[in-house]
């Protein structure tokens, strides 16, 4: 689950961590008001979307498809500034307001169809000497948690780690021990830092730490982070995400929720606890078990078609989720043709022939539906399936079902 910036700065204090003061704001009257609070003489009017990339986005107010690609690309002189904005005056952060707020802004990150801005951060400006990037996250590969930082803050971190990646400093804090302020340091002598500064990015990061452990975050990740003229550390940016298992322990997170910036069919799916990513391709899936999904996705892939989704029933799915997954598929109207592709384990085959064929007939079967079923109860699944009277492509193996759904797309 994904926050706003203005939502994860609020988490971000309670562990002691500075920011800047700062408003959100749905009306540019209520942006007005938030900079009058503030006081000073400049104010950053910051997008609030599920996105990074804002400063460098578009905006596009009339969509349409070559519009919104061409400012997904960065083509200049298209409409808007940008999602993040420097204003000097009141009346210029009305202004950026009135501009930003319901528009849809574009950036690499938000896809071609952009996202639309109903939420606005209004922050005090401050004097910046220096940026760099941090982010804290889970390293699998050895059980710890990350913390890594560059001097390259500001920047697509993506591109430094690709052709520079001795720029991005790392340490790992120990699971039972964890992060000791002597490794916060280390990352500071290694960034270049010295006098006062030292001391101010320690307390940073150990505050950010504190909140990613104590909140059961998934990512924690500030770009940039800045020094300012006065040689104090501050997260300029908080972009923070959290491992959804975790969530029944938070209800304070939860209640940021913002389904606006959430895919209606992925909500939907979030509903019947089913595992459900939205994706580009044109065949639906419905699988049980992630690591079946995958190579569910992959051998599509390697047959010359996309998937439409990700799509993981779980083990034990009844009736009723394996025909809310159904359901949810056939919303997507991407959608050419579908995939069941089941491995009864703890799941009986015969259960999913018949949450399929509840949700075929609920909903109609207007694509071509190919069925590959392996397991338990497997016989009665597939005679289930040829006697519904329902024009279901069966398969054998996953090289089989893959062809068939290729073939049917094509055909």
């Amino acid at each position: 689950m994904k926050i706003h910036e203005y939502q994860g700065k609020e988490v971000l204090r309670k562990y002691g961590v500075p920011t800047l003061k700062g408003g959100a704001a749905k009306t540019p009257e209520e942006a007005v008001q938030a900079a009058e609070a503030m006081g000073g003489s400049v104010w950053v009017v910051k997008s609030q979307v599920h996105a990074g990339g804002r400063g460098l986005g578009r905006f596009v107010h009339e969509v349409d498809a070559e519009t919104i690609a061409a400012a997904a690309a960065g083509t200049p002189g298209l409409p808007g500034k940008g999602g993040v904005r420097v204003v000097t005056s009141i009346e210029a952060v009305r202004t950026a307001a009135q501009a930003m707020l319901g528009g849809t802004l574009v950036t690499k990150q938000t896809g071609a169809a952009g996202a639309k801005v109903n939420t606005l951060f209004v922050e005090e400006g401050c004097r910046i000497a220096k940026e760099y990037y941090l982010a804290i996250l889970l390293d699998r590969g050895n059980s710890k948690v990350l913390v890594m930082a560059s001097a390259e803050g500001g920047t697509e971190i993506e591109e430094v780690a690709a052709h520079q990646p001795e720029k991005i400093l790392k340490v790992w804090a120990d699971p039972l021990t964890g992060l000791g302020a002597w490794q916060a340091r280390q990352l500071a002598f290694g960034l270049g830092m010295t006098g006062k500064t030292v001391n101010s990015f320690v307390q940073v990061v150990m505050g950010l730490y504190n909140a990613y452990m104590g909140h059961d975050c998934a990512m924690l990740e500030v770009n940039p982070l800045i020094v300012t003229a006065e040689g104090t550390v501050l997260p300029l940016d908080a972009k923070v995400s959290f491992d959804d298992n975790a969530l029944y322990r938070h209800a304070d997170v939860v209640a940021m929720r913002d389904l606006a910036e959430e895919d209606a069919a992925e909500i939907e799916a979030s509903k019947y606890d089913l595992s459900f990513i939205k994706l580009d391709g044109t065949i639906g899936c419905m699988v049980n078990g992630a690591g079946l999904a995958m190579a569910t996705m992959d051998i599509i892939k390697f047959h010359g078609e996309e998937p439409a989704n990700f799509l993981d029933v779980g083990g034990g799915a009844n009736k009723e989720k394996v025909t809310a997954a159904f359901k949810i598929i056939m919303r997507d109207p991407a959608v050419k043709a579908i995939l069941v592709n089941i491995f009864g384990g703890i799941m009986k085959c015969d259960v999913i022939a018949e949450g399929v064929l509840a949700a075929v007939r609920e909903t109609g079967l207007s694509v071509p539906l190919v069925v590959r079923l392996e397991g338990t109860n497997v016989a009665l699944g597939k005679k289930i399936l040829a006697e519904s009277g329902l024009a279901v492509i069966p398969a054998d193996t996953m090289d089989d079902a893959a062809r068939k759904i290729v073939a049917a797309v094509r055909g």
